[in-house]
């Protein structure tokens, strides 16, 4: 127990050293929104690419974050907030919005789910729509809303239209984010449940989109 405890104080002294940097401070308060490629970190912070890397390569060791390749552009990866990274530490700013818009490629499970997982978390209004919608929201979808008790909204796909200033858009496909660049808002990289298609498929899903909806809905305020 006592080695348990003194690793357990080990990782967060690591957590605290990688923060005391202002930049690693400032990407990690940008990826408590969402994920970000190198990239687009590069253009939020107009830092040289030599540099980030120094400071990724930091948050990753201190166990702040994590990386994988986008299923949609396979040269392209994105960095996500470690699971648990912020445990004992204040998370960063808060948001206004009046009305918070899920977004993915077919509007059938990942932005359905987040819309629904949304309403019972927060009570600022919340909608998805999709870049290239289906017929219908995926069995899978259906189902494991069913297995948790979350009701999804009785309205089939639709395609993403007026956005509004007071909108906070949350993509949380790589293919709708990379396709609507420019849109602004934040990106979750949640894996597509459809290309397995399997229970465990959408249970991932599921329990990755409600991790994040559960972060996210406190650091929210009406507008």
């Amino acid at each position: 127990m006592k080695t348990e405890r003194e690793d357990g104080f080990q990782a967060r002294v690591a957590k605290h050293a990688a923060l005391a940097d202002p930049a690693r401070l400032r990407i990690v308060d940008l990826l408590t929104l969402g994920d970000f490629s190198p990239t687009e970190l590069q253009a939020e912070l107009n830092m040289p690419s030599n540099l980030l890397s120094h400071h990724l390569r930091a948050l990753e060791g201190a166990g702040l974050a994590t990386r994988h390749r986008s299923e949609a552009d396979k040269r392209r990866s994105y960095i996500r907030l470690a699971a648990r990274a912020l445990e004992g530490l204040a998370p960063g700013e808060e948001h206004a919005a009046s009305r918070v818009v899920f977004v993915c490629t077919r509007n059938s499970a990942r932005s359905q789910l987040a819309a629904a997982l949304w309403r019972e978390a927060s009570e600022i209004p919340s909608t998805s729509a999709g870049t290239h919608p289906g017929d219908r929201i995926a069995q899978g979808a259906i189902e494991v809303a069913r297995r948790h008790g979350v009701k999804l909204a009785e309205v089939p796909p639709r395609k993403l239209d007026r956005v509004s200033g007071g909108d906070f858009v949350v993509t949380v496909c790589d293919n709708a984010h990379e396709e609507l660049t420019g849109l602004g808002g934040i990106h979750w990289s949640v894996p597509d449940p459809l290309r397995i298609n399997t229970e465990e498929a959408f249970e991932s899903a599921f329990t990755d989109i409600s991790n994040r909806v559960n972060d996210l809905a406190p650091r929210m305020h009406a507008a």
